[in-house]
């Protein structure tokens, strides 16, 4: 390519017309979110939950508060600068970045730090789900190391506690990377109670503000989606009603079935494979297709 036709290409990317809409124009370099920065973030925070199994092979029961003691320190000052990049990420205003944005990333990071025991509780009941839930596994370890399911679900509820906290744009970026990852996809806003267990997880959806239940199990390729949105007077969506289903506890929903709506899935229900419902389901059913009958 010669010089003319490159700098031709330079100048029309490099004109306002063309970069306005696209360009992050915050002039702090540390101001701006890093896909790397929240990847290193999940991985810390990996670290941490389930020591031995990821980072640092050489923790051991004698070591393991070293260990954990570095790593917190490492993961408090990632949180801490991209917790500020998210708040301050429709804010172009340096000065004002520098004088609310810091102490709140400060105080958020801090309150995340604190809520790690917890997660990591949380995390290894969806690790016996799963290990009761399918003959395939043979033991924990394997299932913390392979399983995508696990691996989605150590994002998830790293994002949920994030997207709780009101900490924007951040969640949502974990959620998709473990998306782009496993091709499970779950959104940071969504409540999923103990002991979840996805079998193979591809293609699994589950909407924003779906309510998910203790015990429950879903199967490859399950989607838990909206059925319409409500319009504003413009005809744009109205954000942040409730629109995903409600799955109670020790539901089990099989592969390839489509549940939208702001329906509800009672108790102990069982859907069958490639079912499609807009509509409740009562406690204990058994919803399958219908047989087609004989020609």
């Amino acid at each position: 390519m010669d010089n003319d036709r490159m700098k031709s290409v330079v100048e029309r990317l490099s004109s306002p017309a063309s970069y306005d809409v696209v360009l992050n124009k915050s002039h702090d370099a540390e101001g701006r979110l890093s896909y790397a920065v929240v990847t290193q973030i999940v991985k810390m925070a990996r670290e941490i939950l389930f020591p031995g199994y990821f980072g640092d092979l050489r923790v051991t029961e004698k070591n393991v508060e070293y260990y954990t003691g570095i790593g917190l320190e490492k993961l408090y000052t990632l949180l801490v600068s991209q917790i500020r990049c998210g708040y301050c990420f429709s804010n172009l205003s340096d000065d004002e970045r520098d004088e609310s944005c810091l102490a709140i990333a400060e105080q958020k990071a801090a309150e995340f730090i604190e809520y790690l025991p917890e997660l990591r509780g949380v995390l290894y009941k969806d690790v016996l789900a799963t290990y009761d839930a399918d003959p395939a596994a043979k033991n924990l370890g394997e299932i913390i190391f392979a399983y995508p399911g696990i691996r989605a679900m150590i994002n998830y509820r790293i994002a949920h506690r994030l997207f709780e906290m009101k900490i924007p744009v951040l969640p949502r970026i974990i959620t998709e990377m473990a998306h782009s990852k496993t091709g499970i996809d779950i959104h940071p806003g969504a409540a999923i109670g103990e002991y979840f267990f996805m079998d193979h997880g591809t293609g699994i959806v589950i909407g924003e503000t779906c309510i998910i239940g203790n015990h429950v199990s879903l199967y490859q390729g399950v989607t838990l989606g909206a059925k319409s949105f409500t319009l504003d007077h413009n005809g744009n969506p109205i954000k942040d009603i409730p629109r995903h289903p409600i799955i109670k506890d020790n539901v089990t929903i099989y592969a390839g079935a489509t549940l939208l709506g702001r329906i509800t899935v009672g108790e102990g229900a069982i859907i069958g494979g490639n079912v499609w419902l807009t509509e409740d389901v009562p406690a204990g059913a058994k919803c399958t297709q219908k047989k087609s009958s004989k020609i």
